[in-house]
């Protein structure tokens, strides 16, 4: 069974902001598969289900981000999942916008959902799909915490479906072909771009 995580803020306020497209595109996913109805466990919405890619439980943590490993933690430890079973879906500032990557491991670059998940989980080794939302444009106002939790753009809200899509489908590779193989697909179909830029600074607590 996969444990798969979408990581969000919870109400209305955050919804449709970048930092929310790991909720998006779980929920995607559960109307597509006609998983059912999410119930409030584990500080979170949550939902057991088969799907058409095996056994999978979904969860939704509404602990706000930078607290996620609060609810994930008691979740795989109830379900005695693995860290390499746990599929977390989440957005990526080091990813051009619409860039959709599967990556096993690694750190969690500022991330605060990443880095909560980390420290409770007592380890990296989980399984990202990371979905590329670009770094904040030139002239924008406020750092990248406000950017993250601002919505998309007028453009980028005219392709979001075919991204949250693409991280659907990636998901359920996943489910069907392991780790690896969704891996050399979905990956493989990314295009190749100028590596972003790193930068030492990182997400405000409040995202």
């Amino acid at each position: 069974m996969l444990l798969l995580v979408g990581l969000g803020n919870p109400g209305k306020k955050y919804e449709s902001n970048r930092h929310n497209v790991g909720f998006m595109a779980v929920d995607d996913l559960v109307r597509k598969e006609s998983l059912g109805d999410f119930r409030e466990k584990f500080s979170a919405r949550f939902l057991r289900a088969n799907a058409s890619f095996g056994e999978v439980a979904v969860l939704e943590p509404q602990t706000f981000m930078n607290l996620s490993g609060d609810s994930v933690q008691p979740c795989a430890a109830f379900l005695k999942i693995a860290p390499q079973d746990i599929v977390v879906v989440h957005d990526e500032l080091d990813l051009p916008f619409g860039d959709v990557r599967i990556k096993q491991g690694g750190g969690h670059a500022g991330h605060n959902g990443l880095r909560s998940m980390i420290e409770r989980l007592g380890t990296p080794d989980f399984v990202r799909i990371r979905i590329g939302i670009g770094r904040p444009p030139p002239g924008f106002r406020g750092d990248v915490a406000d950017y993250v939790l601002s919505n998309f753009d007028a453009i980028e809200k005219a392709e979001l479906s075919g991204v949250i899509a693409k991280a659907v489908a990636a998901a359920i590779s996943i489910g069907k072909n392991g780790v690896q193989g969704a891996m050399a697909t979905v990956n493989a179909k990314a295009p190749v771009r100028n590596a972003p830029k790193k930068t030492d600074k990182k997400e405000g607590e409040k995202a």
